[in-house]
């Protein structure tokens, strides 16, 4: 007789543990998304010694002139960067974005870039350069149609690795390679119209 109630106690405790196990292993993704969800990135300040945020480029960072880039800096750049990457791009290019310039693999010591960057693949100081929409190497300045001034923004990552990449990469490419090794970004805008 004692039999009976004995395994009905076993019975019910063995339910209770699979019901447990089953909520847990329920719950398990809910909290690994609230993790992801957690990570919060950090902003960058951008500045440049040679134009306003905001402000009008002069017509020497742009086709009309010598085309030669801007100045561009940053700060508070996060312990664990590895390296900096730079994309510059017209949002009001007809049709489409149009990318003028991507740099990457900028050690993580250079607090920014001087103006005059040379359009070569390999700078220096080992950072690399990107292929514009010009379908040329480095930077390619503002060239837009007559009509309303384009804004030029200047957007700054700073990323935990340095990129396993070659010269020449598209922004595309860049932005690939990229993702979920970004721990902090900025960005300032100059404009320019004809």
């Amino acid at each position: 007789m004692r039999v009976i109630p004995l395994l009905l106690i076993f019975m019910f405790f063995s339910g209770c543990v699979s019901h447990e196990n089953t909520l847990i292993e329920k719950e398990t993704p809910i909290e690994d998304e609230t993790i992801e969800e957690e990570i919060i990135m950090e902003t960058l300040s951008i500045y440049s010694n040679v134009f306003e945020d905001g402000a009008t480029l002069s017509s020497a960072y742009t086709c009309d002139e010598d085309d030669i880039s801007p100045g561009i800096s940053w700060e508070e750049v996060p312990a664990g960067t590895q390296s900096m990457a730079l994309i510059m791009d017209d949002p009001d290019a007809p049709g489409r974005t149009f990318i003028h310039w991507v740099i990457y693999n900028i050690p993580a010591s250079r607090s920014g870039l001087p103006s005059g960057v040379t359009k070569n693949n390999t700078l220096d100081d080992g950072s690399l350069q990107g292929k514009n929409d010009f379908g040329k190497i480095g930077y390619g300045g503002p060239c837009p149609p007559s009509g309303k001034p384009h804004r030029y923004v200047f957007k700054v990552y700073a990323l935990d690795t340095e990129l396993d990449m070659k010269s020449g990469a598209t922004k595309s490419q860049l932005e690939a390679a990229m993702k979920k090794h970004i721990l902090a970004q900025g960005e300032m805008v100059g404009t320019y119209g004809r």
